[in-house]
């Protein structure tokens, strides 16, 4: 990245469900990074579940991020160059790449039914090797696909990972990483019955839309080495990667409504006022040198994905 490139990160929330603290923390430190560097904050919504996705999830989504402070520059409501930003209304620009992928041979259908997946997974794990695809219709001729295709089998479309070469990055927060290609296996990148994969569309998005840096949860970390790996194949340009620890309860465990743990909305009609939560986010896993309540420009100009720290972050609701 050059000193001339304008910094864009994003947040990419589903809209299942409201928004809880977790991804409103994950928004936070998002729009942190661009606005202490004069930026854009991005606002994606990754609607591909259209089973669980709801419009009133959208709505109540906008509604908490303003409510917050958490404007955003490109999106939804603003627009910008690279839309649209509902993943949903993106079919095209997904079947393009998947196309460019199909003409270079680095995918091919995969019609191993669920069964078969979850036995050969238990004899990966039975015999201690971690559980990875086998490669059985990577094997497979045109011949034999056509035969599976007459019987009424959809594939799935898997991604071919090359063998014997390490993914490498930086990462903002975790430092150095490191990936095996052989312990990560071919993957689904377009499902079944066509829908995309978030693999796929959450990658080719954050490029398309010359996302910088991307900030999200450590359980995001392994999916990074898959999507280098798409992006490579694919000659599009990669973000920096920077994955979050993962709020938990006081027992350790992830965070859940026996925790205590609310959606925003639930925060917000407390009687919960924004400059507070952001103040109490803002400080779960990330240091600040000062204790006392900072404003949003004095929270950004001091925000530094380096002092973000590694081990989990503990929720507590009396605070």
């Amino acid at each position: 990245m050059t000193n001339s490139t304008v910094v864009k990160t994003r947040f990419a929330p589903s809209p299942t469900g409201h928004i809880h603290l977790g991804n409103a923390r994950t928004a936070l430190f998002n729009a942190l990074l661009a606005f202490k560097h004069s930026g854009v904050l991005l606002l994606r919504i990754e609607d591909t579940d259209q089973e669980r996705s709801q419009d009133a999830y959208v709505r109540d989504l906008f509604e908490d991020l303003r409510w917050l402070g958490l404007d955003w520059q490109e999106g939804p409501e603003v627009e910008g160059d690279s839309g649209p930003y509902f993943q949903s209304a993106r079919d095209a620009v997904y079947d393009r790449y998947y196309q460019a992928l199909e003409s270079k041979e680095l995918v091919y259908p995969c019609f191993c039914s669920p069964t078969e997946l979850a036995l050969s997974r238990k004899a990966q794990l039975t015999a201690g090797r971690p559980p990875r695809y086998p490669g059985t219709c990577a094997r497979l001729n045109e011949a034999e696909r056509e035969v599976r295709r007459e019987r009424g089998i959809q594939p799935t479309l898997r991604f071919r990972v090359p063998t014997g070469q390490v993914v490498e990055f930086e990462d903002l927060v975790r430092g150095p990483q490191r990936f095996q290609t052989d312990d990560i296996g071919d993957f689904i990148i377009r499902r079944a019955d066509g829908s995309a994969q978030f693999f796929f569309t959450n990658a080719v998005d954050d490029a398309l839309m010359a996302v910088t840096h991307v900030l999200r949860g450590e359980d995001h970390l392994t999916n990074t080495p898959r999507q280098l790996l798409l992006l490579k194949a694919l000659d599009l340009p990669t973000p920096y990667y920077g994955h979050i620890s993962l709020l938990v309860g006081a027992d350790g465990s992830p965070l859940s409504k026996r925790h205590g743990s609310r959606s925003l909305r639930q925060l917000r009609e407390a009687g919960y006022l924004p400059e507070a939560l952001n103040n109490y986010m803002a400080r779960l896993g990330h240091s600040y040198i000062q204790d006392d309540w900072m404003s949003a420009n004095e929270l950004a100009a001091e925000f530094n994905p380096e002092r973000l720290s590694r081990a989990p972050a503990r929720y507590d609701e009396v605070q």
